[in-house]
């Protein structure tokens, strides 16, 4: 089976805090769900698993989490 395609998401300023976007994204409900899925180190930023709520992500940063992968553009 094939990875799931990117979605690339448009924020209008950068850097974003990583639970911004997740909330943002709709990948997470809450800024509270965003906060405790990257605290449990279900997030991983480029690849490798973030655990750092505020950590800041730029353009072409790659954000996965629940089987989704987001690509960050500025707009």
């Amino acid at each position: 089976m094939s990875a799931p395609s990117a979605r690339i998401v448009i924020v209008k300023a950068q850097p974003i805090e990583l639970c911004q976007l997740l909330k943002f994204s709709g990948l997470a409900e809450s800024g509270g769900e965003a906060k405790a899925v990257i605290s449990e180190g279900k997030v991983l930023l480029n690849g490798v698993v973030e655990t750092q709520k505020r950590k800041k992500i730029v353009a072409g940063d790659k954000v996965s989490f629940g089987g989704e992968t987001l690509v960050v553009q500025v707009g």
